[in-house]
């Protein structure tokens, strides 16, 4: 997976994830950082495969990488991580050998990352969808009680 290993040392991306370090790095809450970039990675490689539903293992890994980059503008600028982060990756993707219909996949996942529709699609934006959700261990979080998310929105079960 070459073209992964060029997102991870592209100089926007490495911009952006130190921003994002530095901007968090006193949040109780979870974090947007390598560790949830690939969780989200591995936990929708690992529903690809289970539901056959035969999506590039490269496409996904980018997909995760690079959904939550803009986090810093929304902390920054009050924009929309989702939206920021689509308008972070299309230099990315195509500095890395992303050809145009992969980028326009990719950035679609990433811009409807956080919409409820995503989450009965059986493409890529699906599987993004359900495994950043999936990707957060509500269980075993010292600040669950405080946070935010809906009951049903937390993760107090594990399970994939």
């Amino acid at each position: 997976m070459e073209r992964i290993d060029k997102i991870c040392s592209h100089g926007l991306w490495r911009s952006c994830t130190e921003k994002i370090r530095e901007l968090e790095k006193d949040r109780i809450f979870c974090l947007h950082d390598i560790s949830h970039f690939l969780d989200v990675a591995r936990l929708a490689y690992i529903e690809n495969l289970e539901r056959s539903l035969n999506i590039s293992k490269e496409l996904i890994y980018a997909a995760a990488l690079l959904h939550d980059i803009g986090r810093h503008l929304e902390y920054m600028e009050n924009i929309p991580h989702d939206k920021a982060s689509a308008m972070l990756a299309g230099d990315i993707l195509k500095d890395c050998g992303f050809d145009t219909q992969e980028q326009n996949i990719i950035i679609t996942a990433i811009a409807q990352h956080r919409t409820a529709e995503a989450a009965g699609k059986d493409d890529l934006t699906g599987l993004i969808y359900r495994a950043d959700k999936k990707s957060r261990p509500c269980l075993f979080c010292k600040a669950e009680k405080i946070c935010n998310w809906s009951i049903q929105k937390k993760n107090l079960n594990l399970y994939l």
